[in-house]
């Protein structure tokens, strides 16, 4: 295992020292730029710094996480990028592919994503299977020796610069709607592929639709097997709600305090109104990261985690939410022309959308933790094909 002198020697050569006055891009908000961290993850392979609990031989460095520990601590003294461009690749394909993807899928896709030279979107939602995943209409049909793939897919971040993206499709309408799926790896340079990006109210376009006409996919790239595709699918959310409600999601719960020291800076903090909002914001921070710890402590003793990352995640948004606005309001007027001010204010909204919404991660926290009784299904036992008879999705 590595000292911190020598992980500090590595990454001073090409990372340059973080600077605490610095505005930091959340979750990828105000900036498009993704040259910048393809530029880190490329260096940082060589070393395994990004991604160090990984194989050597796909960007890794074979470490443990008391390793990867040291590693997270030195890279908080540096400024790195803001990663959310290669956040599905790293944070969702990744873990797929080691607990259930071929060698060969192995060997094809992860070096690539460690390296940063392919980023990878996920396509799950489509207009009439939102919040209700399951009523994916997307089709799949296999001709000869590969699968042809039509549909419609919405809400599909990453869409307009990534290389792949995980489809989820139907390929047999005669089971009941969460099964008879399957996740493909869809190559979205593909012919029939068209990404259309969606302009967001705080200037990013990192959210698109995408319309898939018959564009065709090899049996080698199916992810986790045919018909697997819901199971799948679920790990990949347990593994972005895990993301979102701790570090990895970009919202820093166990730190990121710079913005009380930008209050104090405003003279605002010497006001007991002002000062008791920012308490408020402040207790409700702390508490998340001691969130976010329970649940890296519970996701190392083997304990499942996708309902602890739920609550996580509500309460990170809640904390962005309420800090965006307080400092738009301590900034008054003048705050409409502070970048990131305004953008981060802006992208308050979608922090409750994005990652699964504040609906579902409270649905899941009532059923899978309270033990409260599931809301009640009309469509149980039915087959996709039957609901889409009787209109009924």
């Amino acid at each position: 295992m590595a000292d911190i002198d020598e992980i500090r020697s590595l990454v001073v050569g090409f990372l340059p020292r973080r600077d605490p006055e610095a505005p930091s891009s959340v979750l990828g908000a105000g900036n498009d730029d993704i040259e910048v961290g393809r530029t880190w993850l490329r260096r940082a392979a060589e070393h395994g710094l990004a991604v160090p609990k990984w194989p050597v031989e796909f960007g890794g460095r074979d470490g443990d996480g008391d390793e990867a520990d040291l590693i997270g601590s030195v890279l908080s003294e540096f400024a790195v990028p803001d990663m959310y461009p290669f956040a599905v690749g790293i944070s969702l394909v990744a873990p797929i592919l080691f607990d259930s993807g071929s060698e060969d899928q192995r060997r094809r896709w992860l070096r690539p994503i460690a390296d940063g030279s392919e980023i990878w979107c996920q396509m799950f939602s489509e207009p009439d299977a939102g919040s209700d995943l399951a009523n994916v209409a997307s089709r799949a049909e296999l001709d000869g020796d590969q699968w042809v793939i039509s549909g419609q897919k919405v809400w599909t971040s990453r869409g307009p610069y990534s290389r792949w993206g995980m489809c989820l499709s139907r390929t047999d309408t005669g089971q009941v709607k969460h099964r008879g799926l399957t996740m493909f790896a869809l190559d979205m340079q593909a012919e029939g592929v068209e990404v259309r990006p969606l302009h967001q109210m705080n200037g990013d376009t990192h959210f698109s639709e995408v319309f898939v006409d018959e564009a065709r996919v090899g049996r080698d790239d199916i992810l986790g097997g045919e018909g697997q595709g819901w199971g799948v699918a679920m790990a990949v959310l347990t593994h972005e709600r895990a993301g979102l409600g701790g570090s990895g999601g970009g919202l820093d719960p166990s730190g990121g305090y710079g913005w009380l020291d930008r209050l104090g800076t405003l003279g605002r903090t010497t006001d007991p109104v002002w000062r008791d909002r920012a308490m408020r914001i402040y207790v409700r921070q702390r508490v998340a990261a001691w969130t976010a710890t329970r649940r890296q402590a519970e996701v190392e003793m083997g304990r499942p985690d996708g309902s602890g990352g739920s609550g996580g995640k509500l309460r990170l948004v809640e904390v962005y939410k309420e800090r965006t606005a307080l400092m738009r309001d301590a900034l008054g007027p003048a705050g409409a022309l502070v970048d990131d001010t305004m953008v981060e204010f802006l992208t308050g909204p979608s922090m409750s959308i994005r990652g699964g919404t504040d609906e579902i991660q409270r649905n899941i926290i009532g059923e899978r933790i309270l033990g409260l009784p599931p809301e009640p299904r009309v469509d149980k036992g039915v087959s996709y094909a039957e609901l889409r008879r009787q209109g009924m999705v």
